[in-house]
C-alpha cells in the first residue's frame, strides 16, 4: 500500500487552479471526463442533507495549502432544490502553540485584493470603524470579500433596529455607509448612466478609480489558523504578524485544558506596603532571600481608563548576571486596558552603561532584554533613534521590542499621508531588521545602567557585544535629578537646621519681650 506525501495531499491553491486552466484551454468545448478514482479528483464530492428543505445537496471539498501559511480544508455546498449554498474552510493541521495577530493596513484599493484566511475562533476588529466581529464560521476570502460581508450582515436587520433602537440603527448605517465607501458600488452605476443599453461586468472595489478612506484590519486568532496575505514578502510594510501566549481562558475555550483544574500560580493578595515588609521578614508570607524569584503580589487599585477596579500585579525578578528588577503589569477586566512597567530593585548605579551588539542571524533576536525608563535605543544601519523614555520599561525579547517599535511607527504611517513613501520604505527597513534579514547593531545607551542584553556565552564574554561603562556629564544627573538627591551626611544637616530653627525662635521670643518693654 502506498502512501502520499503531504505535498500531494495538500497541492497549493495556484497549482489546482493551473491544472484546471489547462485542461479548459485544451479543448475548451471538450466536457473533460470524470474520473472514477478519488485519488485524481482535486476536489471530493460528498452528498450531505440539506438543512434548509431537507433534501439532499452536494458538499465538495477541496484540500489545498496556502503559501506561507499551510494546509487546509475549503468545503462548499450547495442544494439544488432550494438553491441555498455555503462555504467554510477549516484548518488541517494541529493548533499552533501560540495565538497570532495580524494587522493589514489597507492604504489603497490594490489592498482589497489580499487574501485571508478567518478560522472558525479568529476575531476581526476594525479600529476606524470600532468594529468588532466575534469568531464565527471559518471563512477564505479577501479583503473586499469580508467586506462586502459585513455590509450585507449588518444591513438584513436594520429595518426593524430603526423601529426598535433609533440609536443602535444610527450607529450601525454610519458602519455601513463607510463600507459603501470603500466598495464605491455608486460608481459602477454612474458608469452604465454615460453608456446606456451596454451591458458591462462589475468591478472589483480594487480596479476602481474613487478615493478610498483607510482602514486597519486585524485578525486576532487564539490558535494561530488564521492569515492575512502579505505582499511580495514579510518585509512588507502595510503588513505585521504577532504571536502571543494564550491565556488559561482562551485555552480552555479551544478545549486544550480542563476548565475544572486549578491554575498553577495563583497571586498572593497584600493591602499595602506594609504587609510586603512584613512578608519580607516572615518567610511563610514573603518568601525566599534577597536574589531569588519572589511571589507575586496583588495590590488593588481603579483603572485609570474606565474607573473600575482593576488589581496590579507585582513581583521581583532576579536577572543572572545583572540585577533585581520589579515587573508590574496592570489588566482591566471592564475595558481591556492593558499596562505593562519594569523598575530597577537596586541601588542607583554611579555609572552609564552603553551595551552595543551585532546582531548577525535569528537567534540573536531571542535575546531577553530589559529596557529601562532611562535608556535610549538606536540601530545606525536604518537610522532608528529612539530617545529615553520611548515605550516606558520594558522586559521581553530582541524581536519582541522591535516588534513593539514597528507597532508604534505604523501608526504614523497610518495617518501621515504626505510622507507616506518615505516612511514606508523606513518600515520595510525596519521589517527586514526585526527579522534578522540583514545583519545591524543595536546601541542601549542608559545612565542609570538598569538596562540589560542577554549575553548567550554568559559568564565569558559575548564576542558580538561590548559593554561600556561611562561618567555621567553634569547635564545628565541634572536631568535625572541627581544634583539635588543628598545620600550622605543629611543626618548632620538635620541636626544644623533643627539648631538654626531653634535659635531662630529664642530670637523672636527676645523681640517680642523687647517691644512689650
Amino acid at each position: 500500500m502506498s502512501t502520499m506525501n503531504s505535498s500531494e495531499l495538500f497541492p497549493t491553491i495556484g497549482k489546482v487552479a493551473d491544472q484546471t486552466q489547462t485542461q479548459d484551454t485544451q479543448n475548451p468545448l471538450e466536457i473533460a471526463p470524470v474520473s472514477n478514482t478519488d485519488e485524481d479528483r482535486p476536489v471530493q464530492e460528498i452528498e450531505s442533507l440539506c438543512m434548509q428543505c431537507g433534501q439532499q445537496g452536494m458538499t465538495r471539498l477541496l484540500l489545498t495549502s496556502i503559501p506561507f501559511f499551510r494546509e487546509v480544508i475549503v468545503m462548499s455546498f450547495r442544494c439544488e432544490h432550494c438553491g441555498f449554498n455555503n462555504n467554510e474552510i477549516q484548518s488541517a493541521g494541529t493548533i499552533r502553540p501560540e495565538g497570532t495577530v495580524y494587522t493589514a493596513k489597507i492604504l489603497s484599493r490594490d489592498d482589497l485584493n489580499r487574501q485571508l484566511v478567518k478560522s472558525g475562533t479568529c476575531t476581526v476588529t476594525i479600529p476606524e470603524y470600532e468594529l468588532t466581529i466575534p469568531s464565527s464560521k471559518g471563512q477564505l476570502t479577501t479583503v473586499e470579500g469580508l467586506v462586502r460581508d459585513i455590509v450585507s450582515d449588518l444591513s438584513a436587520d436594520q429595518p426593524l433596529r430603526r423601529v426598535e433602537n433609533e440609536a443602535v440603527y444610527t450607529k450601525i448605517q454610519s458602519i455601513i455607509d463607510g463600507f459603501k465607501e470603500v466598495l464605491a458600488d455608486d460608481s459602477d452605476e454612474e458608469d452604465d448612466e454615460d453608456k446606456p443599453g451596454e451591458v458591462k461586468k462589475p468591478k472589483k472595489a480594487s480596479e476602481k478609480d474613487v478615493p478610498m478612506k483607510p482602514f486597519t484590519l486585524i485578525l486576532d486568532d487564539p490558535a494561530g489558523n488564521s492569515f492575512i496575505e502579505f505582499v511580495e514578502s514579510m518585509a512588507d510594510p502595510k503588513w505585521n504578524l504577532r504571536t502571543y501566549h494564550r491565556t488559561r481562558q482562551q485555552n480552555i475555550d479551544l478545549g486544550l485544558i480542563n476548565p475544572d483544574a486549578e491554575p498553577e500560580v495563583k497571586a498572593k493578595e497584600v493591602q499595602s506596603l506594609e504587609d510586603v515588609k512584613k512578608g519580607e521578614e516572615d518567610d511563610t508570607i514573603g518568601g525566599g532571600l534577597e536574589g531569588e524569584n519572589e511571589e507575586i503580589y496583588t495590590f488593588p487599585g481603579t483603572c485609570s481608563s474606565c474607573g473600575h477596579r482593576s488589581d496590579t500585579l507585582i513581583k521581583k525578578v532576579n536577572i543572572p548576571y545583572f540585577k533585581d528588577i520589579l515587573i508590574m503589569s496592570t489588566n482591566c477586566d471592564k475595558c481591556g486596558y492593558r499596562d505593562n512597567e519594569v523598575k530597577s530593585g537596586s541601588a542607583i548605579s554611579p555609572q552609564g552603561k552603553r551595551i552595543t551588539l551585532k546582531v548577525e542571524d535569528r537567534e540573536d533576536l531571542s535575546r531577553d532584554i530589559l529596557k529601562s525608563e532611562s535608556a535610549g535605543l538606536s540601530i545606525p544601519e536604518i537610522e532608528l533613534v529612539l530617545q529615553a523614555g520611548t515605550l516606558g520599561g520594558r522586559f521581553t525579547t530582541l524581536e519582541g521590542i522591535l516588534d513593539q517599535v514597528y507597532e508604534e511607527l505604523s501608526e504614523r504611517l497610518f495617518h501621515d499621508s504626505k510622507q507616506s513613501d518615505t516612511f514606508e520604505n523606513f518600515l520595510q527597513k525596519l521589517k527586514e531588521v526585526k527579522s534578522a534579514e540583514r545583519p545591524f547593531t543595536i546601541i542601549l545607551d542608559d545612565p542609570l545602567a538598569n538596562s540589560y542584553l542577554q549575553n548567550l556565552y554568559a559568564p565569558d564574554p559575548d564576542p558580538n557585544m561590548t559593554i561600556e561603562m561611562y561618567d555621567r556629564t553634569y547635564e545628565q544627573d541634572e536631568d535625572l535629578g541627581l544634583n539635588d538627591m543628598k545620600v550622605d551626611g543629611y543626618e548632620g544637616a538635620n541636626v544644623r537646621a533643627a539648631e538654626e530653627k531653634e535659635r531662630l525662635a529664642a530670637h523672636e521670643k527676645e523681640q517680642e519681650k523687647l517691644n512689650a518693654s
